[in-house]
């Protein structure tokens, strides 16, 4: 079974479905549900249920959205050893708007996320060490993230830094120089690399900017319904997206990133690895909420078999 460590976020989804999202300084009426979710706690779940061991290291604050996070970990059979109970900081929380087509906006607040430290990951190491892959978000501390990625290249682990959320900081270099795959969506590469959020394709641009700015290694970028693209070497490759029935796209990226982790580590191409993660992602999406959505191999499994695609 293969090894994946993460660098974990951990947040509350507290989730309104409504018709059409507010206009500025209207209220709308929803259904309101909450759902255990965060980046790097959905990546953790989906890894293990995609057929990987998987540990994590992250930060939960010491309340009752805390505990709840720590008992589906426990659940899930995920190692949580490295995870802190932070008695300063609450867990974070997220608020989520998710319209009738599944598309969602999201604010949040990170709480005991943007405090995991560099020693809590330089504590953990001897635990993640084993990994074959690792994966990390920008859901935690910058100082967290680039620890964990030194630490992991160095126990050579495959490094993948989904470049995700859109934060107004910029990406420390490290996080740019040692991942051997980057994966952002659109607007995440446009920030990333300082161009215009790129379409499928644009890919030559996505390629043009990373060989200026001394990026090397494969950068993958996911369309959502207009599938993934990624760059590897002189290589461009496209994968399509699978034609599923939307119900919410919260944690699809996410569910894809455990499944290009979970694929790599497996040994296969990256172009097959695409084509795992877009169908983890799109199995995501025809579910409510983050941690209930995330796949299992089964399901994935059969999505490829079938081979329907948009």
């Amino acid at each position: 079974m293969v090894k994946i460590a993460v660098l974990a976020s951990f947040n509350m989804d507290l989730v309104m479905h409504v018709e059409r999202a507010p206009r500025r300084g209207e209220t709308v009426q929803g259904v309101f549900a909450t759902y255990l979710g965060g980046k790097g706690f959905n990546q953790a779940v989906a890894a293990r249920r995609l057929g990987a061991e998987v540990a994590v290291v992250g930060r939960v604050g010491d309340d009752e959205y805390g505990r709840r996070f720590l008992d589906a970990l426990d659940r899930e059979g995920i190692d949580r050893r490295a995870v802190v109970v932070d008695r300063e900081h609450g867990t974070g929380v997220a608020t989520i708007v998710v319209e009738p087509d599944g598309a969602n906006t999201i604010v949040q607040s990170p709480r005991a996320n943007w405090a995991v430290a560099s020693d809590d990951v330089t504590d953990a190491a001897p635990l993640l060490a084993p990994a074959d892959v690792a994966l990390l978000s920008r859901e935690t501390s910058d100082v967290a993230a680039v620890t964990f990625a030194e630490a992991m290249h160095t126990a050579g682990a495959t490094v993948i830094f989904n470049a995700a959320p859109v934060v107004d900081r910029a990406v420390p270099q490290p996080l740019l120089r040692l991942p051997h795959v980057i994966v952002a969506n659109e607007l995440e590469t446009a920030a990333v690399l300082g161009i215009g959020a790129p379409g499928p394709g644009d890919m030559g641009t996505v390629v043009a900017s990373m060989h200026g700015q001394g990026i090397g290694g494969v950068f993958v970028v996911t369309f959502g319904g207009r599938g993934a693209g990624a760059i590897e070497g002189a290589r461009e490759m496209h994968v399509s997206a699978f034609d599923v029935p939307v119900v919410d796209t919260t944690g699809a990226g996410d569910a894809f990133c455990a499944g290009l982790a979970v694929a790599l580590a497996e040994g296969t191409s990256i172009e097959e690895a695409l084509r795992f993660a877009s169908a983890a992602g799109a199995v995501a999406c025809t579910r409510e909420g983050a941690e209930p959505a995330m796949p299992y191999r089964t399901e994935v499994e059969a999505l490829l078999a079938k081979g329907v695609t948009r």
